[in-house]
């Protein structure tokens, strides 16, 4: 318990610092020309319903990982670009954007609430829409298992950059 407390707060500055980037859509600037490039049609149209504040954060997850894997699959490179899908079902008005970003995902989960709801069942919810929409399979497996990657190594890739950003 005392580790995982002392690890939620060693990743507090960048969840603040994302939660600040967060609160204006028309501050975002997703870099959707080179995330189109890594997606096909089917999932790129995906990608782009996206709350722009979300396309942003999947991009700098998906940079983020190809640093330091330049090797990535194609799926799990689209994964990272679409982890979030989930939450386009839903849009969050600015507070609710504060309230998921402070309540632990662990919690949400646990309450079917509005935008808590959204945000705990974002994984399952996004595999949907990418398997709705005839994307990958394993695009949508990666989607599904990004907060619990279990043994899948690439979920928990994904599940690392996801979390440090």
């Amino acid at each position: 318990m005392a580790f995982r407390l002392l690890q939620n707060l060693r990743h507090l500055p960048a969840k603040v610092g994302r939660l600040s980037r967060s609160l204006r859509a028309s501050q975002a600037r997703p870099d959707d020309a080179w995330a189109l490039g890594l997606l096909t049609p089917a999932e790129a149209r995906l990608y782009l319903g996206m709350d722009a504040r979300d396309r942003e954060h999947a991009c700098r997850v998906t940079r983020g990982l190809l640093a330091a894997h330049p090797q990535a699959s194609p799926a799990l490179r689209a994964a990272a670009l679409l982890h979030d899908c989930g939450k386009s079902l839903r849009p969050y008005r600015v507070h609710e954007r504060v309230l998921v970003g402070l309540v632990p995902g662990r919690l949400s989960r646990a309450l079917p609430f509005g935008a808590l709801y959204v945000r705990g069942a974002h994984p399952a919810l996004g595999a949907e829409l990418v398997r709705r929409i005839g994307g990958r399979a394993r695009v949508a497996e990666l989607v599904e298992r990004h907060h619990t990657p279990g043994g899948d190594a690439e979920a928990a890739l994904l599940h690392r950059f996801d979390d440090l950003e």
